[in-house]
Formats: structure tokens, C-alpha cells, sequence
């Protein structure tokens, strides 16, 4: 069966950071440098590395940070140029080129599905994926792209989960399926439960297939938890009358929301650079153990 090819998708980064204040207060916590690479680029090359073509980045007030890094950058490139420094002279270019990317600004922080429905006109009446920038996923191959396979094996939306700590299940959407069965298909969601009332401990994790059929769901929905727009409502009423079904991640995550998370990550990627590895891990011996 043909099904529409998945070539767009929605980057939600109209968020207030607070968590990251005051580092955030003037700078977009999607900005904030994972060594030396901001953290939406990350989320970007996953998009890419999955055969997503055009980016819409849902921004707001104070974020023309992000559309700047994307941007090409006259000036910059000459002084490279000029230096004779041909290999950042080729990284700066690759970013300005890596995709099609279009921005579209959310005037209020309504929530995540407010953000998701401002980018319904860009999408119009395709598949879509949508990746937020606090959860960093490293696997081969990527995770959207795995989550595109099973899409187009379905035809059905498709969300990522990983098992969490039953005790942490109150700081996640979770899903309900029948992991142990291997039926895939969503029963139920649940935004955030409250603590021992969760169905299960697959919490959702940031990347997400939607069929246009959401953008219904959207239009309609209500404030929820918060006072904003929640995604995960309308996820649960469209699941109601079509099918969803659950990606089970099983590679690393980062939630880079969390300070520890954050901090998490930069220890994680600068072990895994050669210029760099041998250096940190001498330090972390250094520190953690007192070795000379």
C-alpha cells in the first residue's frame, strides 16, 4: 500500500526555559551549547539523518537566536575563508544547509499543542513528525527514523516511549500498551499522572508521527493541565477513534530540560570526541578518585 511520503517536520521552541533561568533569560535555552554544538542543532540532524526535508520551528519572543544559527552567515564564512580555515569554513555552510527550515512564531506559550497547531498551514494534509528539544536520543539508526518504518508499515501515527522508574512516572505523558504481547497499539495516555496512578512506565519521550487527522483534534481542544493547550488530549481523543501505536526506544536519552540532564549529556558526548575523550576522562579520574 503507497502512503505519503514523511518529509516534514515541527520543531516546537516557543518555550520560556525558566528551568535554565537566568541563563535563559536572554538567551533561547534550545541555544544552550552541548560543548560546542547548540542543542536544536542535535534535534535538526536527526530530522535530517531520518529523510525529513523542511522544517517548520515554532519559535516565540527572544528566539531569533535559533533563526540566526540556521541562517547563512556572509561575514563569518569570509573571515573562515580568509583564514584559510577550510574544515569550520565547511561546518558553518553545512548548517545554512542542511534543510529547508521555516519558522512561524507562537504570540503566547499555550503549550505544547498550541505549538503543534500553529504549524497546521506548513504541514497542510500530510503525515508529519514532530521532535522536541529536550529529549536527546542517540541510537543507529535514528529514532525518528526507525518510527518513519513503522509508520510506513501502519499507516497508523506513531509515538516514542522507554521504560522510566515507576517512581518518576508523574513527570511523563505515559502510555498504555501490551508491551509484553508485542500489539503495539496504544490503549490509552495519560499526561503527567498522579504518583501510583500511572498505567504503566513507557513514558512518552519527544518524538511523535501524527497523521493530519490531529490538527481536528487540535482546533477543538480545550485548556487542560496548566491552562494550556496539552497535545497529549487530543492524542488521547484521536487514539479513541484511530489507531495509535508505541515505538519502544532503547537507546540513550537525554533529557536535556533537567540540569542533571544536561549535565549528563555534555559529560556523555565529550567522552565520545576524540579531541577530547582522554582529557575528560583523566579529569573525571582525577576528580572522583584523586588520582595524580
Amino acid at each position: 500500500m503507497n502512503r505519503t511520503r514523511i518529509r516534514k517536520a515541527v520543531l516546537p521552541a516557543g518555550g520560556l526555559g525558566t528551568r535554565f533561568l537566568p541563563a535563559t533569560k536572554a538567551q533561547p535555552k534550545e541555544m544552550l551549547p552541548l560543548i560546542d554544538k547548540p542543542a536544536i542543532q542535535y534535534i535538526v540532524e536527526e530530522a535530517v539523518k531520518s529523510g525529513i526535508e523542511s522544517i517548520m520551528i515554532v519559535t516565540g519572543r527572544n528566539k531569533r537566536a535559533i533563526e540566526d544559527h540556521f541562517d547563512k552567515s556572509v561575514e563569518l564564512e569570509m573571515a573562515l575563508a580568509a583564514k584559510g580555515d577550510g574544515e569550520m569554513l565547511d561546518i558553518v555552510r553545512g548548517i545554512s544547509n542542511m534543510a529547508d527550515i521555516y519558522y512561524i512564531r507562537q504570540k503566547e506559550p499555550l503549550g505544547l499543542g498550541h505549538a503543534v497547531y500553529s504549524a497546521r498551514h506548513f504541514i497542510g494534509d500530510e503525515p508529519f513528525a514532530v521532535l522536541l528539544g529536550d529529549d536527546i536520543l542517540i541510537s543507529d539508526p535514528p529514532c525518528l527514523r526507525a518510527m518513519i518504518d513503522v509508520y510506513e508499515q501502519t499507516g497508523s501515527s506513531v509515538v516514542a516511549v522507554m521504560q522510566v522508574p515507576w517512581e518518576e512516572t508523574e513527570k511523563y505523558g505515559i502510555a498504555d500498551f501490551d508491551a509484553e504481547s508485542g500489539d503495539r497499539r496504544i490503549r490509552g495516555l495519560v499526561e503527567k499522572p498522579p504518583r501510583g496512578e500511572a498505567p504503566s512506565n513507557w513514558a512518552v519521550v519527544g518524538r511523535y508521527i501524527f497523521t493530519p487527522d490531529i490538527f481536528r483534534y487540535l482546533e477543538k481542544a480545550a485548556p487542560g493541565r496548566g491552562g494550556e493547550i496539552q497535545l497529549t488530549d487530543s492524542m488521547q481523543q484521536m487514539n479513541a477513534e484511530q489507531p495509535m501505536v508505541a515505538y519502544p526506544f532503547h537507546g540513550r536519552r537525554y533529557d536535556i530540560g533537567d540540569k542533571f540532564g544536561f549535565v549528563q549529556a555534555t559529560v556523555d558526548l565529550a567522552l565520545e570526541r576524540p579531541d577530547l575523550a582522554d582529557r575528560v576522562r583523566a579529569f573525571l579520574r582525577q576528580r572522583l578518585l584523586g588520582d595524580e
